[in-house]
């Protein structure tokens, strides 16, 4: 296999995982408020609320406006979230508990580094291969890779809120690839997700590689 000239790398699931679990954050938060929930609840209800969530893309927005829009985008996320486990109304007030939320996850507590992750990132950069974040995941990414000790290790970041583009859409792949000057042919792109990962970077002409950390069957 012919060594790349750039690497995408996605983040959450990839490079890094939730300690535990999100349910298990959101009721570990939630507690602290004085609404009780069992994780396993909020893990199901959070999963329903994220998959019917639009993409996060702002095309309308000004980029001095995208953080706001971010946080509005995960606001309703954790709102549904609670009102489908049914004690949403529990909350004296639930902006408080959201901004402790949102503010959580920027930084690396939740956050654990797969085993994997660093050996494989020092050998690329020990053999000239440039790497890049390639991910749907919002402007907290900055901080996170910074508290987790990784930011170093890349030379870009492409974010679906600032690129307005997510993946599996081609147009984010083009935009990475135009950070490093590399044609799609000469990069891979690693990720967790098949369709957004693995097929959206062949859509684009990358190199796609699935990385199956969580042992699912592919189409399942």
């Amino acid at each position: 296999m012919e060594r790349p000239k750039v690497i995408l790398v996605d983040a959450v699931g990839t490079l890094f995982g939730v300690k535990g679990s999100v349910g298990e954050v959101y009721s570990q938060i939630a507690q602290e408020f004085d609404v009780e929930v069992a994780p396993e609840i909020l893990n199901t209800t959070f999963i329903e609320s994220f998959k019917a969530a639009p993409p996060p893309i702002f095309l309308d927005a000004e980029a001095q406006d995208i953080p706001q829009r971010e946080f509005d985008w995960w606001q309703i996320i954790a709102l549904n979230t609670f009102e489908s486990a049914g004690v949403l109304k529990q909350f004296s007030d639930f902006s408080a508990f959201f901004s402790e939320l949102y503010i959580h996850f920027g930084t690396a507590q939740p956050w654990f580094i797969y085993p994997d992750v660093l050996p494989s990132l020092v050998d690329w950069q020990r053999s000239g291969i440039e790497l890049g974040i390639l991910s749907n995941f919002d402007s907290r990414i900055y901080s996170v890779l910074q508290s987790l000790g990784l930011s170093h290790y890349f030379k870009s970041i492409t974010i679906s809120t600032q690129a307005r583009a997510a993946k599996p859409d081609p147009q984010i792949f083009a935009i990475a690839l135009e950070k490093h000057n590399c044609p799609p042919e000469a990069a891979w792109h690693i990720g967790d997700s098949i369709v957004e990962d693995y097929q959206g970077a062949k859509a684009a002409g990358l190199r796609g590689i699935w990385i199956n950390r969580n042992k699912v069957q592919p189409g399942s």
